[in-house]
């Protein structure tokens, strides 16, 4: 068994500081990194890129909608074509760091929103592959494992990991209960573990509402921005190695 650990990084912007981006690198096999658009900007994205590179990471693209203020959580009415386009523009800009830094992007995965629009929604769906294809087919696309995500992926060529979120709630229908409710966010870190490696091992995660969701995930989500998340991290790191499952950057063996 195998699987990669992910976070979204570099979401730090101007005199902002959000996150432990090189801690959570001793523990993570790949790097989301923001574009730009949700968070991040030129300064962070060039030196996070260099972070990950330094660690060995698999970087990827991590773009959002263009809402800073709301750090990319809140839905906007969009078209497929401004869609599109968002997502070449960030992808082409965090394209250019990366290869400044002598690394080569693995893969993509939309932020915030417009992850959660592109679960629900299949023409919005293929907009965001689309954006990605127009750079290149050789890229990975991170969706919600089972969603209709990964078809539009598929549909373009690309390939697709399927994701899973150690440290978030589920609705019966798999998809991430949303943070405005109660108890959405899991912080501590044995439960977030044992989700984590129930995920891989038995390709369960149990809903908020108690039943058991089977899931195939390729690689898993901790988030970067809460106080308890290194230790999250850690602690999920641990346990997946001690159950026999292997850790490693998702473009090792998608």
């Amino acid at each position: 068994m195998e699987v990669d650990l992910n976070c979204d990084l570099g979401e730090s912007f101007g005199r902002y500081r959000i996150g432990a981006d090189e801690a959570m690198m001793q523990y993570i096999t790949s790097a989301n990194i923001a574009c730009g658009y949700h968070a991040g900007d030129p300064l962070v994205m060039d030196r996070t890129v260099r972070l990950a590179a330094k660690h060995r990471l698999g970087v990827g693209a991590h773009p959002g909608l263009p809402d800073l203020m709301g750090f990319g959580r809140r839905a906007m009415q969009l078209s497929s074509e401004e869609i599109e386009d968002y997502i070449l523009y960030q992808v082409g800009a965090l394209a250019a760091f990366a290869r400044a830094a002598g690394v080569e992007l693995v893969h993509v995965k939309p932020h915030g929103a417009l992850y959660n629009m592109a679960v629900k929604d299949m023409e919005l769906a293929r907009a965001v592959v689309q954006g990605i294809a127009r750079f290149s087919r050789e890229f990975i696309v991170v969706c919600l494992a089972g969603s209709p995500m990964i078809e539009a992926a598929e549909e373009a060529g690309l390939r697709a990991a399927q994701e899973g979120f150690a440290d978030r709630a589920y609705n019966q229908d798999g998809t991430l209960q949303s943070r405005k409710e109660p108890r959405s966010v899991i912080h501590d870190p044995q439960r977030a573990a044992e989700r984590a490696v129930g995920m891989v091992r038995d390709k369960v995660v149990v809903a908020h509402t108690g039943e058991e969701i089977p899931l195939h995930v390729d690689t898993i989500c901790v988030h970067g921005d809460r106080p308890t998340a290194v230790q999250i991290a850690q602690v999920i790191r641990r346990e997946l190695e001690a159950s026999g499952i292997a850790v490693k950057p998702m473009g090792s063996f998608l």
